[in-house]
């Protein structure tokens, strides 16, 4: 009996949540050992993406051990009980496909698109490296060496990403979003055998797991094939509660100013503490969001026409609020002086220009617009099964659900120009800004 009624649950829980006209037609269901599974269908061609997200990125990592999440990625396509070093990659592409994996601050995600018919094989080596990866001495060599030569690449040899950790290190003075994805270089060096594993041991769970399988699959095949290859594998029973060191109320603003030999075209940059989108409670993010297109989302933006081209003050502005996210995220402000135009005078333009568009409220043609192109580009994402598979994937991992990603779209349409104004007004505050001003180290910074 008690058997018939789980039986029955599950089947209720994997009906779909939304095939009206505008989303996709999606199906969710939570395997035995707790695994949470969304099914996206898309049957315009035969093309299946298999992603599998973990709650546990760089954010979650103990301290003193950066970079173990990316780290832990990179070993992942290393062999296991059954394949050998690299088999993964090489199987995927002999059936046509292509895979990767990408670690942020909140998660770590693996994919496979392959053709529809493929996605049984995928499942099953996908699975078998959830808790059965093998790994040696050289393995934890030569990916160390590895992810060193990758931070050297792209962080060490390049004077924006040097500062935009230092932006990041002095926003968050308490929370791990301070600390870079791939780690900072001296900890990185000193990751070992032990960091990798027991991230892999405490993290890499079905429990803490989310399966996305976007194209042409159908729901109740997805279901007997999850439980198949992911369904037998125990949960972690331990897995502990996913909380992060918070920040103390900011109550100062901060500046920083980055020089480098290296840099070509000084510019400065504002980043302001702000929250994230959270379930059940999306207006505000809506608000910041519709904010950040207005300021500096386009070359037509409130920054850009009076900055660039009334005053001929900048090259250059932008606006960018990052709003999923598991915590309290940033909304950010960046301007490039013009020739002959200090820093400190792009920034105070910048402050007068913010402070004019609140003053003066919210262009309702400009607001249409953005909205109407918004609506626009949301639709043909639909078209793009690797898109569809990370906007869900992302969501689910930073607190949201299923039914928050598919409210989404609406409830930017429903924002007013006073709702995006009052988000401003409460938000660009300085006293949780860091301002930072990236410079050659021979320029005079006043």
């Amino acid at each position: 009996m008690v058997r018939a009624l789980a039986l029955s649950a599950a089947l209720i829980a994997a009906t779909p949540l939304f095939a009206k006209e505008g989303h996709e037609a999606v199906t969710t269901f939570t395997l035995d050992n707790g695994m949470d599974v969304v099914v996206v269908e898309d049957h315009r061609a035969p093309v299946v993406q298999h992603m599998v997200w973990y709650r546990a990125g760089s954010a979650d990592e103990p301290i003193g051990s950066s970079g173990v999440a990316h780290f832990l990625e990179h070993l992942l396509f290393k062999g296991t009980d059954t394949m050998k070093a690299g088999e993964l990659s090489a199987t995927v592409a002999a059936n046509g496909g292509n895979d990767n994996a990408f670690t942020s601050y909140d998660y770590t995600a693996y994919f496979q698109r392959v053709a529809a018919d493929r996605l049984e094989l995928m499942m099953g080596m996908e699975a078998d490296r959830m808790r059965n990866i093998r790994l040696t001495e050289n393995d934890i060599t030569t990916e160390r060496d590895v992810i060193l030569e990758e931070r050297n690449q792209r962080t060490e040899n390049n004077p924006r990403a040097l500062f935009g950790e230092q932006m990041s290190a002095a926003q968050y003075l308490n929370h791990r979003y301070g600390v870079p994805i791939i780690g900072w270089k001296h900890e990185m060096e000193a990751l070992d055998m032990d960091d990798a594993l027991s991230f892999y041991q405490t993290h890499y769970a079905p429990n803490n797991a989310i399966l996305v399988v976007t194209g042409d699959v159908d729901p109740g095949e997805v279901r007997a094939l999850a439980d198949q290859y992911y369904g037998v594998i125990p949960a972690n029973l331990d897995l502990p509660e996913r909380v992060r060191s918070q920040e103390p109320p900011q109550t100062a603003e901060r500046r920083l100013t980055y020089k480098d030999a290296r840099v070509a075209q000084p510019y400065v940059q504002r980043s302001y503490l702000a929250p994230e989108r959270d379930a059940g409670e999306q207006e505000k993010a809506a608000a910041l969001y519709l904010l950040a297109e207005l300021l500096g989302g386009s070359t037509t933006s409130y920054l850009n026409e009076k900055l660039q081209f009334e005053q001929q003050k900048v090259v250059y502005t932008g606006a960018f609020y990052r709003g999923v996210s598991l915590d309290d995220t940033t909304f950010d402000l960046i301007v490039v002086p013009a020739e002959g135009v200090s820093l400190q005078e792009a920034e105070d333009a910048m402050d007068e220009a913010v402070a004019d568009f609140i003053a003066k409220g919210v262009n309702q043609e400009d607001l249409d617009r953005i909205k109407m192109q918004l609506r626009a580009a949301q639709t043909y994402a639909r078209d793009n099964v690797d898109g569809i598979g990370n906007r869900y994937g992302r969501a689910l991992t930073s607190g949201l659900t299923v039914e928050d990603v598919q409210a989404w779209p609406d409830i930017v349409q429903t924002v007013t120009g006073d709702e995006i104004i009052a988000a401003a007004r409460e938000v660009l505050q300085l006293e949780t800004s860091v301002t930072g001003w990236m410079i050659r180290d021979d320029e005079v910074t006043q």
